[in-house]
């Protein structure tokens, strides 16, 4: 069930948030995405940091198992995935934190870490009359051969379906809470 949830939150996710290739280059490309998520900002930022092995998704991991995921939110900790065998890998560093106002990440996500490339990935959260605005915005600046303007699009959409992932996760499980499922 819960693997039904999570492909018909990607199926719907293009219109669950307000995505936008904000620019694209050869040279990199910068990315934003926003989405109003029915809670309060802490709660938000607790799902978001302490329970991404909840929400991300598993085709987005080097283990297929999303479960393996973390995020250590102080300067210098890892968004990292735990493999088998005290094996793993650092997707992204964080760099700065603000706890329930602003996390940012560096590096490169999933293959763009295999590139010549770095990036800055920053996530906020805004109170809004509907509960927590979440921004992300991902800069993405380096070398590949043919460009980074033809990985725009492909990285858009990961980041628009964990983003959709993260607000499905919190309202349902708000919902299962209030025993309203």
């Amino acid at each position: 069930m819960r693997q039904f949830i999570a492909v018909l939150c990607l199926t719907l996710i293009a219109g669950a948030t307000d995505a936008d290739v904000m620019s694209a280059g050869p040279g990199g490309f910068t990315i934003e995405h926003e989405v109003v998520i029915d809670a309060d900002r802490a709660r938000v930022w607790q799902a978001a940091v302490d329970e991404i092995g909840q929400w991300w998704h598993d085709d987005h991991t080097i283990s297929g198992d999303a479960g393996r995921m973390s995020i250590d939110a102080r300067p210098m900790g890892c968004f990292c995935e735990n493999l088998p065998g005290h094996d793993g890998v650092v997707h992204l560093v964080v760099t700065s934190v603000s706890r329930n106002v602003m996390l940012r990440l560096t590096g490169g996500l999933g293959p763009l870490g295999l590139m010549g490339v770095n990036g800055n990935m920053t996530w906020e959260f805004f109170d809004d009359e509907l509960g927590t605005r979440v921004k992300w915005t991902y800069a993405v600046g380096g070398y590949r051969e043919g460009g980074l303007d033809g990985i725009a699009v492909p990285v858009d959409y990961v980041l628009g379906a964990a983003l959709g992932l993260l607000q499905a996760h919190v309202e349902q499980q708000d919902m299962d809470d209030a025993g309203l499922d």
